[in-house]
C-alpha cells in the first residue's frame, strides 16, 4: 500500500509515527515555508530551507537507537545556542557538507534507517503571502499566525511567493502512484494548503485515482480557523484542491471536559464540530472515531499516532 501524506507541524510527524505499523511505502511530503523560531533563524543565516517539520518528520520514521532520536529532538538550554535544536544543524551542516539540502534529508534518512521517505515539497526559498479579511496582507507564516491571532482577522486568501515554485523531483510522481494520499493532521493554511500552492501538486491530486483522505483538526486554531466547523475546513481545501477530491474525512469525537474546553476558549480555540445533515455529507464519507490522547499534566488534546493510523487502514476501503 503506497501512502502519501502531506502536511507539516506536529501533526504530519504524528500521523507518520502510526503509519509505518502498516506500511513501509510512506512518502511524506513537507511544507517548507515555516520562518519562525530555529528553523526560521537557519534558513536566513544559512540561506537553507526551514529544517524543523523535516527534521520531525525523519524521527517520526527513524527505525534507530532511541538516543539517536533523543539528539536530533534536542534543543540546547543556553548559550548562543539556545533555543536551537540539534537535529536542526545537523541537517544545516549536511547541507554544506553534501552539497544540497535535499542530499542532506536524503542521506539522514538512510542515518536513521527511516520507513519511507521524507521530501520536503519544493527546494525553492518560499514565503507564504496572506490577504485577510480586513485587508492587511502579510508576508511570512509566523506574521500571518501572529497577525490572525491578535488581531483575530481571518484569512481571505492565501498563496507562495515566488508564484507557482516547481516541486521537489519525486514529488509529483510519489503522488501519481499513491494508492492512499492523506492531508492533515495540521494547520489549515500554513501546513496544508501551503503544498497544495506548489505548481502541480493540487491537479496531480485531483488526477490521482488514489483514495483521499482529508484528518480534521481535534482543535480551532486562534485567528487561522476561529470559528469555523468541520465543513469550513473542507470547503477551504477544496478552493485549492478542488471539488470531488476528498473521499474520507475523520473527525475526532472524544467527549472533552469543561476543564478543557474552559481552558482552550482562554487561548481563543474552540472544538471542531461539524453538521451532520450538511449537503456536503453526501458526497463525502464521514468517519467519526476516538482518534485522539490528552495529556492530563499539559492539559492539552492531540491525535493519538496509532489510533490514527489505526483508523484510517480500517476505512481503506470503505465506500
Amino acid at each position: 500500500m503506497k501512502v502519501v501524506a502531506i502536511g507539516g507541524g506536529t501533526g504530519l510527524s504524528t500521523l507518520l509515527k502510526g503509519l509505518k505499523k502498516y506500511t513501509s511505502e510512506i512518502t511524506a511530503i513537507v511544507t517548507v515555508s515555516d520562518n519562525g523560531g530555529g528553523s526560521g533563524t537557519l534558513r536566513q543565516e544559512m540561506h537553507i530551507l526551514p529544517p524543523g517539520d523535516i527534521r520531525n518528520c525523519l524521527v517520526s520514521l527513524a527505525n534507530t537507537e532511541p538516543i539517536m532520536k533523543n539528539l536530533l529532538q534536542y534543543r540546547f538550554k543556553e548559550g548562543p545556542l539556545e533555543g536551537q535544536s540539534f537535529g536542526n544543524l545537523f541537517l544545516a551542516t549536511l547541507s554544506e557538507v553534501s552539497g544540497s539540502f535535499e542530499k542532506a534529508v536524503e542521506i539522514s534518512g538512510k542515518v536513521l534507517s527511516i520507513t519511507g521517505r521524507v521530501l520536503p515539497v519544493t527546494l525553492e526559498d518560499v514565503d507564504l503571502y496572506a490577504t485577510f479579511e480586513d485587508g492587511m496582507k502579510l508576508v511570512g507564516e509566523t506574521e500571518i499566525v501572529e497577525y490572525g491571532k491578535y488581531k483575530k482577522a481571518m484569512i481571505k486568501s492565501i498563496i507562495l511567493t515566488p508564484k507557482n515554485p516547481k516541486p521537489t523531483p519525486d514529488v509529483i510522481n510519489a503522488i501519481e502512484q499513491a494508492d492512499v494520499i492523506i492531508l492533515g493532521p495540521g494547520s489549515l493554511y500554513t501546513s496544508i494548503i501551503s503544498n497544495l500552492l506548489v505548481h502541480q501538486v493540487a491537479t496531480t491530486i485531483r488526477k490521482s485515482k488514489a483514495q483521499v483522505f482529508y484528518i480534521a483538526n481535534i482543535m480551532s486554531q486562534p485567528g487561522e480557523t476561529t470559528g469555523f466547523t468541520v465543513e469550513d475546513h473542507i470547503k477551504a481545501l477544496e478552493k485549492y484542491v478542488g471539488a470531488y477530491v476528498i473521499d474520507k474525512v475523520i473527525v475526532n469525537n472524544t467527549s472533552l471536559s469543561k476543564e478543557y474546553i474552559q481552558k482552550y476558549a482562554e487561548e481563543g480555540s474552540h472544538i471542531l464540530k461539524w453538521n451532520p445533515n450538511d449537503l456536503i455529507w453526501n458526497r463525502i464519507l464521514r468517519i467519526e472515531a476516538d482518534v485522539s490522547k490528552i495529556n492530563i499534566e499539559k492539559q492539552y488534546i492531540r491525535h493519538q499516532s496509532y489510533k490514527l493510523a489505526d483508523c484510517i487502514f480500517e476505512n481503506i476501503q470503505r465506500r
